[in-house]
C-alpha cells in the first residue's frame, strides 16, 4: 500500500540569468501549493538557471550565484513543506552538469545529471555540458522516484535503467520547446515509456519566451496504462496538484485536465508569448512598428497589442508618392479598431532629398531597385529614430516567405529588434488574421471582434514601392511558393523531388536560388519566435560563403549517378523525411514494432506526394 499524497507540477516561467527572480517565483509557487496540500512540488529543467542558458554556465561567478540558490530552497525546506524538484546546472570538479536537485528537511537528498544531451535543431547541450552516469530512483516522501530530464525520456535507456533499479514513479523535467505538432509528440513518447515501464508518468514543461524559443507549457499526468490523468493549459502558468492514490496495489494518479491549444490557436498564442517575453524581460517599455495598411503589418500590431497592451504600441505610417489612399485609410481603421497611437510621417521629402543627393552618381541608370530600397531604408530610420529617443523597440514586419526568397530590404523592413512574423509563412498569416477576427485568445489584452479590417485581409499584397506594384510581380503565387519554399527549407528537398510532386519547374528553380541568394540577409536578421520544426536562426546552420549551386546539379549528366543511389525522387524525400523524423523526434526510440509502423506510414505518404499528417492522439490517450 502506497501513502496517498499530492503533488504539486510548477509550469513555470523562468527570467533566464535572473537566478534571485526565479527563485522567488518557486518559493512563491511552493507557499500555495502548500496550502494546498502539497507533498511535493516539481519545477521544470533548469528552472533556477533557464533555459538554454549556453555559455552563461561557463561563468563562475553566475554558477555561484546557482549554487548559492539551492542552499537557499534546501534551507527553506526545514518548515517541514513541499519537498522540492528542482532543476538547475551543476559544477564539480571542472565540469558542468544539467542537474535535478531534490530538497527536503533541510537537506539535498539527491541529485542526478542528464544522461542524454541533444546535440540537434536548436540544442548544443554538449557545448556546455557533460553526461551524467545512468540514474537510479530518489525516496521522496516514501516513494521511490524516477526523474530522467528532458531528452532522457524520449529514448528508452534512461527509463529502462530507473525501472529496473526499482522506480514507482517516473517524473521528467522539461524545457521542451513549441513547434507545430509537438504537442502529440510528446505525448506518444510520454504513453510509450509509460507502457514499456508499467509506471505513471508525470511530464513537467516550462513556459515562456527566451529569445527564438517559446516554451508552451502543457504539462501532463499520464497513468501506468497510458491514459491522460492531468493536463496543465498551453502558454500559461500553472501550478496544478495531481493526487497520488494506490490502486490494487499500483500507483493510480488524478488531476485537472485543460486541453491543449491547436492549430491556429496555438501558433497565435506562441507568437504572442514570445513577443510580450522578449519585451518584458528585456525591460523595454513597449514595441514601435511600421503600419503600411497591409496584412504582415496588420497581424504584427494585432499580436503586440494582444500581448503587451494597445497602449504600448506605437504604430507609424509612413507613406511615399506611391502609398494608396486604400493602405492609408486601412491603417487608420486597424488603429481605431486596436485603440493603438498612430502617427504619419510622410517620407516624401527626404526621398526627394536623397535624389538630389545621388542625382550624379545615378545619372544614366533607370529607376529600380536601389531606389525602391531607399523609401525601405527610409523607413527603418524613422522608425529608429522614433526608438533611440523614446525608448519602445521596433518590431520588424516581415514574413518567413518573404525572408526565405529575400523580398525583404536589408536595414529597411528587416530593421527591428525583434520579428515575430520570421517563422510564420504567408499563407499562415492568412489564417491567423482571419482566425483572430473571429476569436479572442486567451490573455489577450486587445478587444474581442473583428480587429483586423477585412480589406487588408482581402487585397492583393503589395510593398507600394512603384506605381501599382503587387508581390506577384516579382514572385509566385504565395500558395505555390510557400509549398515550394517549405519543400526546400524544411525537408530538405532537392529541385527534382519537388518537381516530381507536380510544381513547376522554373518556379522551383527560382525559387530555389532566391533562397540560397539571401542567406546573408537572414543572417544579419533580428530574432523572432520559433514556430515550425524548422526556422531560420539558431535551428538552421548554413555557411554564408558557398560555391554550391542547387541549378548545376538539377538534371545535369554529371548528378544523375549521384542521384541514382537514391532511386526516385519520391523515393529519395521517403529517406530523409525518415532521417528528418528520426533525428528530431527520435521515432526509432519507440517500441519496434509501433517505429516499424510509423516509418512504413511515413514513407508511404511521401511516396503519394502527400506531407505526413501529424494526427491528433489527445482524444485516443
Amino acid at each position: 500500500m502506497y501513502p496517498p499524497l499530492s503533488i504539486a507540477l510548477a509550469q513555470l516561467n523562468p527570467h533566464l540569468g535572473n537566478v534571485r527572480a526565479n527563485l522567488d517565483r518557486l518559493a512563491d509557487a511552493r507557499a500555495k501549493a502548500a496550502q494546498n496540500g502539497a507533498a511535493i512540488i516539481v519545477t521544470p529543467e533548469m528552472y533556477l538557471a533557464g533555459y538554454p542558458c549556453d555559455d552563461l554556465v561557463l561563468r563562475s561567478d553566475f554558477m555561484d550565484e546557482v549554487a548559492a540558490a539551492i542552499d537557499e530552497l534546501t534551507a527553506l525546506t526545514k518548515d517541514g513543506g513541499p519537498a522540492i524538484i528542482v532543476g538547475a546546472p551543476y559544477a564539480e570538479d571542472g565540469l558542468i552538469y544539467n542537474s535535478v536537485f531534490v530538497l527536503d528537511g533541510g537537506e539535498v537528498i539527491g541529485r542526478r545529471d542528464k544522461v542524454n544531451l541533444p546535440n540537434y535543431g536548436v540544442f548544443d547541450d554538449k557545448r556546455n555540458f557533460v553526461a551524467g552516469a545512468m540514474p537510479g530512483p530518489i525516496m521522496v516522501r516514501g516513494l521511490r522516484l524516477g526523474l530522467p530530464i528532458c531528452e532522457d525520456m524520449w529514448t528508452p535507456d534512461v527509463i529502462e535503467c530507473l525501472t529496473e533499479s526499482g522506480a514507482q514513479m517516473i517524473i521528467a523535467l522539461n524545457a521542451s520547446p513549441f513547434e507545430t505538432g509537438k504537442t502529440d509528440q510528446r505525448m506518444l513518447h510520454a504513453v510509450a515509456r509509460a507502457v514499456e515501464a508499467g509506471l505513471p508518468v508525470i511530464y513537467v514543461n516550462m513556459i515562456g519566451g527566451q529569445d527564438e524559443l517559446v516554451y508552451d507549457g502543457g504539462s501532463f499526468a499520464i497513468n501506468m496504462g497510458g491514459k491522460l490523468a492531468c493536463h496543465l493549459p498551453s502558454f500559461s502558468e500553472s501550478v496544478t496538484l495531481v493526487e497520488v492514490k494506490d490502486q490494487l496495489g499500483d500507483l493510480h494518479l488524478t488531476g485537472q485536465i485543460t486541453p491543449p491549444d491547436e492549430g491556429t490557436e496555438a501558433l497565435y498564442r506562441g507568437l504572442m508569448l514570445g513577443l510580450r517575453d522578449y519585451v518584458e524581460k528585456n525591460g523595454f517599455p513597449g514595441v514601435g512598428l511600421g503600419l503600411s495598411g497591409g496584412i504582415d503589418s496588420a497581424l504584427v500590431a494585432a499580436i503586440a497589442a494582444d500581448a503587451i497592451g494597445p497602449e504600448k504600441v506605437h504604430a507609424v505610417m509612413m507613406p511615399s508618392p506611391y502609398t494608396s489612399q486604400d493602405s492609408l485609410n486601412d491603417a487608420a481603421d486597424l488603429a481605431k479598431r486596436y485603440s493603438i497611437p498612430l502617427d504619419t510621417i510622410n517620407i516624401g521629402p527626404a526621398m526627394e532629398a536623397l535624389d538630389t543627393m545621388l542625382a550624379s552618381q545615378f545619372s544614366g541608370t533607370e529607376a529600380g531597385i536601389a531606389e525602391e530600397n531607399i523609401q525601405s531604408r527610409l523607413r527603418g530610420l524613422v522608425l529608429m529614430a522614433l526608438s533611440n529617443k523614446h525608448g519602445p523597440m521596433v518590431l520588424a514586419t516581415g514574413n518567413k516567405s518573404e525572408y526565405a526568397a529575400g523580398y525583404s530590404t536589408l536595414y529597411g523592413d528587416m530593421c527591428g529588434g525583434f520579428a515575430p512574423l520570421k517563422d510564420v509563412w504567408k499563407v499562415q498569416v492568412f489564417d491567423l488574421c482571419r482566425w483572430r477576427n473571429q476569436n479572442l485568445p486567451r490573455g489577450a489584452a486587445g478587444p474581442a471582434g473583428e480587429v483586423i479590417p477585412p480589406r487588408i485581409i482581402d487585397k492583393p499584397p503589395s510593398a507600394e514601392l512603384r506605381p501599382d506594384q503587387k508581390d506577384t510581380d516579382s514572385l509566385p503565387p504565395y500558395e505555390r511558393l510557400d509549398a515550394i519554399m517549405m519543400a526546400i527549407c524544411e525537408e530538405m528537398s532537392d529541385i527534382e523531388t519537388i518537381i516530381a510532386r507536380g510544381y513547376d519547374r522554373e518556379e522551383v528553380a527560382r525559387a530555389s536560388q532566391l533562397l540560397f541568394r539571401a542567406e546573408y540577409k537572414r543572417f544579419q536578421a533580428a530574432p523572432g519566435p520559433k514556430m515550425t520544426p524548422l526556422a531560420f536562426g539558431r535551428d538552421r546552420r548554413l555557411p554564408l560563403t558557398s560555391g554550391f549551386n542547387p541549378l548545376y546539379l538539377s538534371g545535369s549528366k554529371e548528378s544523375s549517378g549521384a542521384r541514382s543511389r537514391f532511386a526516385s525522387p519520391p523515393a529519395r524525400q521517403a529517406i530523409c523525411m525518415s532521417a528528418i523524423c528520426a533525428r528530431r523526434w527520435s521515432i526509432f526510440s519507440l517500441p519496434a514494432k509501433q517505429a516499424a509502423s510509423s516509418c512504413c506510414a511515413l514513407m508511404t505518404q511521401t511516396l503519394n506526394g502527400r506531407p505526413p499528417p501529424l494526427r491528433s492522439v489527445f482524444g485516443l490517450i
